[in-house]
C-alpha cells in the first residue's frame, strides 16, 4: 500500500486525501491497472468515504485515475504508442523548463537539489525503489520550481501523473541500465550556466529511466502474450 504524507497543519482533510493520492499516483506507489475503492482507500488513511470520493473525481478528471463502465475507478495503463507520446511531451516540457528555470537557480536551490540526488543514490543502493522514485521526481520539481510564477509545472505534473504507475517498475532494473548519473550531469551545467548542457541531461534522464522502464514493459508483455 502507498505510503501516506503527514497532513500539514493549514490543509483540510480533503486537501490532504487529493494531495497523497495524487503523489501516490504519480510517484509510481500504484501499479497500472490497480483497482482503486473509495472504502479501501479510507480505511488505509483514516478518513470517511466523503474526502476519497471527492479526490477521486478530482483524478479521474486529470486523467490520473480511469472511471470504468461499472463506476469502478482504477488505474489507468498505456499502450505503447501512447507512453512514447507522453514520454516525449515529457521531453519537451521539462527540457525547456529546465532552461528557464536555470537563471533563477541559487546555492540554497542547488543544495536542495544535492540532497534530492543523494536520497535516489541511497535509496537504489539499498533497493528501496519507492523512495528512489520520489527523490527523483523532488529534485526535478526543485529545479522547475525555481522559476517564479512557472506555469509549466502543472503541466509537466500531469504527464507524471500518467506516467507515474511505471515508475517503481522502472527501479526493479534501474541501477542495470541507468550507468549514468545524470543528475549529477544537470547540476555540474547548472554550475557552469550551460544550457544546452542541461537540457542534454534533463532528456537523457527521461530516457534511460521512464523511457527504458516503459520499453521493457511492453516488451516483457509482448513475450509472455507469445508465450501464452
Amino acid at each position: 500500500m502507498f505510503v501516506a504524507a503527514n497532513r500539514e497543519a493549514s490543509e483540510s482533510v480533503k486537501q490532504w486525501v487529493y494531495r497523497v493520492l495524487r503523489r501516490g499516483i504519480m510517484t509510481g506507489q500504484f501499479e497500472p491497472g490497480d483497482p482503486v475503492t473509495i472504502n479501501g482507500l479510507a480505511e488505509a488513511l483514516g478518513v470517511s468515504a466523503m474526502p476519497v470520493r471527492e479526490a477521486l473525481h478530482r483524478l479521474v478528471s486529470e486523467g490520473a485515475l480511469e472511471l470504468l463502465d461499472n463506476r469502478r475507478v482504477r488505474v489507468p495503463d498505456l499502450d505503447p504508442q501512447s507512453f512514447e507520446e507522453v514520454l516525449e511531451a515529457r521531453v519537451a516540457l521539462e527540457t525547456r523548463a529546465a532552461e528557464r528555470a536555470m537563471p533563477f537557480i541559487d546555492d540554497r536551490r542547488m543544495a536542495r537539489m544535492r540532497a534530492f540526488d543523494q536520497q535516489a543514490d541511497q535509496a537504489l543502493a539499498i533497493g528501496n525503489f519507492g523512495r528512489l522514485v520520489e527523490a527523483n521526481f523532488d529534485f526535478h520539481r526543485c529545479l522547475y520550481e525555481a522559476r517564479p510564477g512557472t506555469v509549466m509545472l502543472p503541466l509537466i505534473e500531469s504527464l507524471w501523473l500518467r506516467l507515474g504507475p511505471f515508475m517503481r517498475r522502472a527501479g526493479e532494473t534501474l541501477s542495470q541500465t541507468y550507468q549514468v548519473d545524470r543528475h549529477a550531469e544537470a547540476l555540474i551545467a547548472i554550475v557552469q550556466r550551460d544550457a544546452e548542457a542541461l537540457k542534454v541531461a534533463i532528456a537523457a534522464d527521461i530516457r534511460d529511466g521512464t523511457g527504458h522502464l516503459g520499453r521493457s514493459h511492453f516488451a516483457r508483455v509482448a513475450a509472455l502474450a507469445k508465450t501464452g
